[in-house]
């Protein structure tokens, strides 16, 4: 019965490249391959911005870590999330919108200079191609597991391969409009995949079965455990998950383009505000749900641990219940729904760094102003190359003996708090120019590269003491700190640049009444 499974899943993959084919239409400049126009519903904009983070480790970590008594910790660091994407709505998002921008980097274009949007620009991709690199091979690894229970046995690297290939097709050829329809398509399998779990497993445990659960502690909501290092420490202390999640979060959703390009496709300001605050909701609920698989899991397995169930990790229990607590073809649903989750954040990463890369890095080297045929040329190759690049540097990885998970985790936090500060340092400090900002972006990386590697805080474990690394939400107020300090001291030894307000109406795209632009840089 399992090749039933394997038909859906297949099915799966070919449908949902077709239908993104289909959605997006053809595109005739690179704003359209990019943000879609600015045409795309808020709805579905909100979904893929839920997609696009959402990665195949959440969709099976989060029920893992309920399961083994994290409770609904994840959605308390959602409530922070929620907090961060409002001040995004309110201060960031209007500066991207009224500025007709294609990029969150052309802000910093448009205040300092093309010097540093180029920096931040390279800083993204980079950090991007590492991020989701180690993230596709990271979704490999229970794929594998996956076809290996339906019979088939291939390596991670052909898995990684025909990810790929797959999701080019639909991103190379429909640009952002594909990848938002496909994500928000993607999403609705996944998460209706939870529900129908949810269902399913509260027909077997009834009452008793959540009475129990409650009673263990696998429905515990906030972390109230106060000392200085669990807060510095843990991403589930209350203040680490409400304050540096809210700083993250405007970090993650209002300085990458992985996000903010996602925003910039939707029809108005008012629509990507609404996008944006709704997506933290989404997600909210999305972890809620899947805290909610993990805690029933907990009561339908009657408390075992997973080495009891003969499994590797707690990432393996909601794959397990998938192939052997489903009816065939709902299990082959939901597989389709965990290789959707890996699509949807490969995909929308690749369109994401080829519109960073043209947009922000490329076109500045010309001088003219290169055709829309060209630009929507030279968008497709980037979408290809690092489509290439992100498969051999994943493939490279599979012979690493590393923890891939704790990998991608700290990526950010060498560079997030840079982007981030870069940003306010031009809406906080009026006087700090270009040097200013690039001095600071730049000694805030190698702060961060130190504090990242190499500080540890020592915490009392089951009497024993443990270095352990600073919390990922504590990482960018750190670097955001860094940056307004030293390009706030370094703009007191010159004198202010004369900013010039540049007003402009709705029928002048590109420029708006938040853009600034100092004297001499244009």
């Amino acid at each position: 019965m399992r090749q039933l499974d394997l038909v859906v899943v297949v099915v799966y993959l070919v449908a949902i490249a077709m239908i993104g084919l289909r959605l997006a239409g053809r595109q005739k400049t690179s704003k359209d391959y990019f943000v879609g126009e600015g045409h795309m519903p808020w709805w579905t904009v909100s979904f893929s911005v839920v997609a696009t983070e959402t990665s195949v480790l959440t969709v099976i970590s989060v029920p893992g870590g309920a399961y083994s008594g994290q409770g609904f910790g994840n959605v308390e660091l959602a409530l922070g999330y929620v907090i961060g994407r409002v001040v995004v709505a309110t201060v960031l998002i209007p500066l991207y919108k009224r500025g007709g921008f294609v990029s969150a980097y052309q802000y910093l274009g448009s205040r300092f200079g093309l010097k540093l949007q180029g920096l931040a620009s390279v800083t993204f991709v980079f950090t991007r191609l590492l991020a989701e690199g180690v993230r596709l091979f990271a979704s490999a690894i229970p794929i594998k597991l996956l076809l290996d229970e339906f019979g088939v046995h291939t390596s991670y690297r052909v898995i990684i391969i025909v990810l790929t290939l797959i999701t080019v097709v639909y991103t190379y050829l429909g640009g952002i409009k594909a990848v938002i329809w496909t994500d928000a398509i993607q999403m609705g399998l996944y998460l209706g995949g939870a529900i129908l779990a949810i269902a399913v497993l509260s027909g077997h445990v009834g009452g008793d079965g959540f009475s129990s659960a409650l009673h263990t502690g696998h429905f515990k909501l906030f972390d109230t455990n106060f000392d200085l290092a669990h807060v510095l420490t843990s991403p589930f202390a209350l203040p680490t998950a409400i304050i540096g999640g809210a700083i993250f979060a405007m970090a993650s959703h209002g300085s990458d383009q992985l996000i903010v390009q996602r925003v910039l496709a939707t029809r108005s300001l008012r629509d990507g505000q609404k996008a944006m605050i709704a997506s933290g909701v989404f997600v909210t609920l999305q972890f809620a749900a899947f805290s909610l698989v993990g805690a029933l899991l907990w009561s339908y397995n009657q408390g075992k641990s997973f080495q009891d169930l003969g499994l590797t990790s707690s990432d393996n229990l909601y794959p397990n219940f998938i192939l052997h607590g489903l009816p065939v073809v709902i299990s082959g649903l939901l597989v389709a729904g965990i290789l959707g989750a890996a699509m949807g954040s490969l995909s929308s990463a690749l369109n994401s760094m080829s519109n960073s890369t043209v947009a922000d890095i490329i076109h500045s080297f010309f001088r003219g102003t290169p055709s829309e045929e060209f630009l929507l040329k030279l968008a497709r190759v980037m979408t290809l190359v690092w489509a290439v690049l992100m498969a051999i540097f994943a493939c490279a990885f599979s012979t690493s003996t590393g923890n891939v998970y704790l990998t991608g985790l700290t990526i950010a936090g060498y560079t997030y708090g840079a982007l981030l500060g870069a940003f306010l340092l031009g809406r906080l400090v009026r006087r700090a120019n270009e040097i200013d900002s690039i001095v600071a972006f730049l000694v805030t990386v190698g702060v961060m590269t130190y504090i990242v590697r190499d500080v540890k805080i020592d915490v009392t474990v089951a009497g024993a003491t443990v270095p352990t690394a600073i919390a990922a939400q504590w990482l960018v107020p750190l670097g955001v700190l860094i940056t307004l300090v030293v390009g706030g001291l370094m703009s007191l030894f010159h004198r202010a640049p004369e900013i010039a307000e540049i007003p402009a109406g709705d029928d002048e795209p590109g420029l708006g009444p938040d853009r600034v632009v100092a004297a001499g840089q244009e």
